[in-house]
């Protein structure tokens, strides 16, 4: 068990990583010709690994009645796929995002292969405020001890069609600290991200 969880922190380290970067070309004004070039909508496009930062759209965020949004105009937004070439069952999908001032960013993902119509059991997942975001800051992350058993879901409703890169829900359970004992907050969220 400790072995999964490691290879999930490990994957979504990598996707938090990739958003950075993202934010990064993003914040120098370089555009994304990738997000362009991988507009395909076909069903080739939604099995094979890429990682596309959304060239428009929204991410939302609500924990304990507030509400955070990530504006894909002026935030990084990145639907990610990750997969080991020598496994198959270890390929995860999600989305990882930072906001413009680099002081909120937020993370979720799945295990499996992404397609429309597609529920997911939440792998891993983070949403990190820094004190510099009107508050004085919070991380919450997945919970790691065993107690937990339902870490929560994502719903893929459209992925790479069109315009779209990919729209739905999901929901996660998190922790404010890594206590056994710690409370577990219901986080909900919704992304309609575009590729144009």
């Amino acid at each position: 068990m400790r072995g999964k969880r490691f290879t999930y922190s490990i994957y979504f380290c990598v996707a938090a990583l990739m958003a950075v970067l993202a934010s990064c070309q993003k914040d120098s004004d370089v555009k994304d010709d990738a997000a362009k070039k991988m507009s395909v909508a076909d069903s080739t496009a939604a099995a094979s690994p890429a990682n596309i930062l959304a060239v428009a759209g929204k991410l939302t965020v609500t924990i304990k009645d507030s509400t955070y949004t990530f504006d894909a105009s002026r935030d990084s937004i990145a639907f990610i796929n990750v997969h080991d070439d020598s496994d198959d069952k270890n390929r995860y999908y999600g989305i990882t995002a930072i906001n413009k001032e680099h002081n909120m960013s937020f993370g979720i993902s799945s295990s499996g292969f992404v397609h429309d119509n597609k529920d997911g059991n939440i792998a891993g997942s983070q949403f990190l405020l820094g004190p510099g975001y009107k508050t004085d800051g919070f991380q919450y992350s997945m919970s790691k001890y065993a107690g937990q058993k339902d870490f929560g879901n994502i719903h893929i409703d459209k992925y790479s069609q069109d315009s779209v890169l990919a729209k739905g829900t999901f929901h996660a359970w998190l922790s404010p600290t890594e206590k056994a004992d710690a409370p577990v907050y219901k986080i909900e969220g919704t992304f309609n991200l575009k590729l144009k």
